[in-house]
């Protein structure tokens, strides 16, 4: 039997018997692991935010959709219809009443998405979390890397 080779253990789960390479494929694995960790945990986080600014945002969104679709399918009918008022009113041509009254429903059109647009921009603040917890992943990152391998001094009191 001695004179048959040794049969090597690579691989996971292998014994490294405190041996340089192996600490150092075990570092690397252990590295590599808590990156996938910290990236999944990066993913989870931002699905919980955006499923909370998805909820912030819903009513403005839907406010200003319907907003939207109210201006389309009323501003033909309301542009005409008061200028055919304000034509009578002030003796003014169609034409004149028609441009004057397409102008104040511009206005107030504007005012209208001005405000939902407002509304809505403070909602995507909670993403905030996420954009923090990756800064704070991403250093550790960093550190991990700049100070593997180095030994450290320790202080004798």
């Amino acid at each position: 039997m001695d004179d048959q080779a040794a049969v090597r253990r690579d691989g996971p789960g292998a014994k490294t018997n405190g041996s340089p390479e192996g600490q150092v494929v075990g570092g690397i694995a252990e590295f590599g692991h808590d990156i996938t960790t910290l990236a999944e945990l990066q993913f989870k986080l931002a699905f919980i935010d955006f499923k909370e600014c998805l909820q912030k945002a819903l009513i403005p969104l839907a406010l200003i959709i319907a907003g939207t679709l109210f201006l389309l399918g009323a501003l033909p009918v309301a542009i005409l219809g008061v200028a055919y008022l304000v034509a009578t009113a002030f003796n003014l041509t169609v034409g004149a009443a028609m441009l004057l009254t397409g102008v104040a429903v511009l206005l107030a059109a504007v005012a209208s998405l001005g405000i939902g647009i407002l509304r809505i921009s403070p909602t995507f603040m909670t993403f905030r979390r996420s954009r923090e917890e990756f800064d704070r992943n991403l250093n550790w990152i960093r550190t991990v890397l700049l100070y593997s391998g180095r030994n450290v001094q320790r202080r004798r009191f």
